[in-house]
């Protein structure tokens, strides 16, 4: 029984850090693409007009 809830926390355990890498990874590409589109948007504020 108890090998059967060792197997089970080890997958879910291997599962979250899975998911973490995958998160940090979105975070990282999602805050690189706002600093690219916030640079293109300051170098074209002289075109914009309200």
């Amino acid at each position: 029984m108890s090998e059967k809830v060792y197997k089970t926390m080890s997958k879910v355990g291997a599962w979250n850090i899975v998911f973490g890498i995958v998160m940090i990874i979105v975070g990282l590409t999602v805050g690189i693409m706002q600093i690219i589109h916030g640079g293109k948007l300051l170098s074209d504020k002289k075109e914009i007009m309200f």
